[in-house]
């Protein structure tokens, strides 16, 4: 195992963003690309394998490499997947409740959750709503509802002087309160929708 003492940065601290889609990666992309004057530099991450198990080893390999690691999890799939095993069988939701509490004593690892997706976090920008969320779809055509022309593709989410991040950027103090006023993620109702990004913004001193 490496030295941390001997890998943390000497100028900007170092943050991986592991994430399970693109979707994800470009967001923060343009949030890297256009916060280029901040105190940090962000990598994206994904996954070559989108697992559970996939994605928790890469967080943990990436924590012995950078001053910090966020890892961003969309719950739509999990709770898709918990709702569908048969029973006796091993619940995603609680695999991912197993790696939350093992990481939880890690002192360069922060997990967001959004809930279904990170689309309800760009639907936070525009207005406070919680209603549950069977998908990731469900967010997406709420959030059109604001932002029209959304489209899920790398062209939209990345056109030069009009990207997805500069898009919101003006709203982003409205989706980090937003954000602040929900409880904590509901087992009892995981499909409601959920957002922590907030957490990451107060991390990255961006508001």
């Amino acid at each position: 195992m490496r030295n941390k003492k001997n890998i943390l940065s000497r100028g900007k601290p170092k943050i991986a963003i592991v994430v399970d889609g693109e979707t994800e990666a470009w967001y923060f992309a343009m949030l890297n690309r256009n916060e280029s004057d901040a105190r940090f530099q962000i990598k994206p991450e994904i996954p070559q394998r989108k697992s559970l198990v996939n994605q928790f080893e890469q967080v943990n390999r990436l924590a012995e490499d950078y001053d910090q690691v966020v890892w961003i999890v969309d719950m739509d799939v999990i709770i898709k997947e918990t709702r569908e095993v048969k029973s006796g069988q091993a619940r995603p939701l609680d695999e991912f409740l197993k790696y939350k509490r093992q990481l939880a004593t890690s002192q360069n690892v922060k997990i967001i959750i959004n809930q279904p997706c990170i689309e309800y976090w760009f639907l936070l920008h525009f207005e406070f709503t919680q209603p549950p969320f069977e998908d990731c779809g469900g967010a997406e055509d709420r959030l059109r509802r604001n932002l029209r022309d959304y489209s899920k593709s790398q062209k939209y989410f990345t056109k030069e002087g009009n990207d997805i991040y500069l898009r919101l950027r003006e709203k982003l103090p409205v989706a980090i309160e937003n954000s602040k006023r929900l409880n904590e993620f509901d087992l009892e109702n995981p499909a409601r929708g959920f957002s922590e990004m907030h957490e990451l913004f107060e991390l990255l001193g961006i508001a």
